[in-house]
């Protein structure tokens, strides 16, 4: 049966981040602990007046190969792994003269931030670590007898563990560390294989690894039954997992599914072009527009769907104003997210208190690489993200009418926006607004029917007597298989169309459209989000 207390009488030290460091090595100096080190961490003890044994001295080998090879002994692994008072372990340590190692305490090479830096792929290969992963792994092997802390994060707790304890830690402590510990390398090994799986265009690598660094656990997930975590994978890309939160009270799992929807959709429109504005409620655009200011942009995106916005999430691609901060907080809103803030915005959503405001210093690119994971029964789903962009594409008139200069930029702001609306999606857009949004339906014709019945209730709430559809533009994310559904939008008033085609009916559709007098556009690219 496992010892519960277990004294700490000799600690091997080798850290990449030396965060609280020297506080640490002196604590363990006072309860008598032998300190052992490497390198660089041996250095920084001995700078601060505070002896440790080198690693060389307790191999008998210098390190080498640029530091490749140094704890990779079986002085440093027999002490990590002997099982305490199990005779025959006992009998080798002392036959190799094998002194117990009873803490590791490791932080790994900066793999992570050395990636998200853009560095070389030399660069890159160089802050692989190799002794650190196998020393954690065989502490936490052998959690019974020793500790392993992986995280500076985690100093206080053990250093509360042996004052409590005389200067021993708990099995229960070193459970905790050992699971903390494995989740540590599978995260690490999951960015390195994951990278290098990428490097070499490898879309399905016979396996697959996910991992990630917990943000903060959330009081619930979707429901208030479910469990929830926020993680960071370490994906050097601006949103909601990197933001720093400015003011407000916790995301809820909720908030973060939907502003990284409206943040991700904003970020489409790019802010030295226009600004934009984005309100999502339940992970659906719900009111999207350009504007010469953000202010202009949040109330064009407002009038789309004035109901819905209320409790939504406001996503901005630029700066955030007083102007455009003091339309936002007239109604009930969740969060806020932006690139930045100015002073006087910052002061206008600090009276509403439980106002979650976001600032994440950039924006994401729409173009950038990325994967996308999604979990099913006993396995999961990983593609890469969506970073087909309409300015990218080649778009195709197939009607006899050529769209306006006007319905063109309407088009290509509308095939921006149905790329975030859950599928089937239809998106009527005018003036660089959208006007009627359907969204999630199982047939495109009741998406077509219900964002023709929102530009009819926006048209009403904002005292209009026609519907805000009429001389729209009307995007879909996939073909349309049918004529139906375009003529559903060509009877709610719109006067263009872009889709991607390629449906066994395009000639027919093309005909009803011709008919109607619409002008259609094909992009060759569709945009499911399901």
């Amino acid at each position: 049966m496992p010892v519960d207390l277990r004294r700490v009488a000799r600690a091997l030290l080798s850290v990449s981040d030396k965060t609280g460091l020297v506080d640490l090595a002196k604590i363990l100096a006072g309860h008598g602990v032998e300190l052992i080190s490497t390198g660089g961490t041996r250095k920084a003890l001995a700078d601060a007046g505070l002896m440790a044994r080198d690693v060389a001295d307790l191999t008998g080998f210098p390190e080498m190969m640029d530091g490749r090879v140094k704890t990779l002994h079986p002085k440093v692994h027999g002490g990590l792994l002997a099982i305490r008072e199990n005779p025959e372990h006992e009998a080798a340590m002392l036959a190799h003269d094998i002194a117990p190692i009873d803490l590791l305490v490791v932080n790994l090479y900066p793999f992570e931030a050395t990636l998200a830096k853009g560095a070389s792929y030399e660069n890159c290969v160089e802050n692989i670590d190799i002794g650190g992963p196998a020393m954690i792994r065989a502490a936490a092997k052998n959690h019974d007898d020793v500790v392993v802390v992986v995280d500076p994060a985690d100093y206080a707790a053990l250093l509360g563990e042996l004052a409590t304890h005389h200067g021993a830690t708990t099995l229960v402590l070193r459970r905790r560390f050992a699971q903390k510990a494995y989740a540590r390398t599978a995260s690490y090994d999951a960015a390195i294989s994951n990278w290098l799986a990428s490097a070499q265009g490898e879309a399905a690598p016979p396996w697959r690894a996910a991992g990630g660094r917990l943000i903060e656990p959330m009081r619930y997930g979707e429901n208030p039954h479910q469990a929830a975590g926020f993680y960071a994978t370490g994906e050097n890309r601006p949103g909601v997992a990197t933001a720093r939160q400015a003011q407000g009270k916790q995301l809820s799992y909720n908030n973060v599914n939907d502003t990284d929807a409206a943040f991700e959709c904003v970020a489409e429109f790019d802010p030295a072009r226009t600004a934009a504005v984005v309100i999502v409620k339940h992970a659906n655009p719900c009111g999207v527009a350009e504007g010469a200011t953000l202010a202009e942009a949040y109330r064009k995106a407002l009038r789309c769907d004035p109901v819905s916005a209320f409790g939504g999430i406001v996503a901005a691609n630029r700066k955030l104003d007083a102007a455009a901060a003091q339309e936002i907080v007239k109604i009930f809103t969740e969060v806020i997210i932006a690139p930045d803030a100015d002073e006087d915005a910052i002061a206008a959503i600090a009276a509403k208190k439980n106002l979650r405001l976001l600032l994440t210093g950039g924006l994401p690119d729409p173009r950038a690489p990325g994967l996308a994971v999604r979990t099913v029964a006993g396995g999961f789903l990983a593609q890469s993200r969506d970073n087909a962009v309409v300015d990218d594409m080649q778009l195709d008139v197939v009607t006899r009418r050529r769209p306006t200069e006007a319905e063109l930029a309407d088009l290509k702001f509308a095939f921006r926006v149905a790329k975030h609306v859950k599928s089937n999606a239809i998106v009527y857009a005018k003036d660089g607004a959208t006007v009627g949004i359907g969204a999630g339906q199982m047939s495109r014709v009741d998406s077509s029917r219900i964002a023709a019945y929102k530009a009819e209730e926006a048209a009403r709430a904002a005292g209009l007597g026609q519907s805000l559809a009429q001389g729209s533009v009307v995007a879909s994310d996939a073909f349309f298989p049918f004529a139906d559904g375009l003529l559903a939008a060509a009877a709610a008033g719109a006067t263009a169309v872009i889709q991607p085609g390629g449906s066994i009916n395009d000639k027919d559709v093309i005909a009803a459209a011709n008919e109607a007098g619409l002008a259609m556009m094909f992009t060759g690219v569709r945009h499911f989000r399901h």
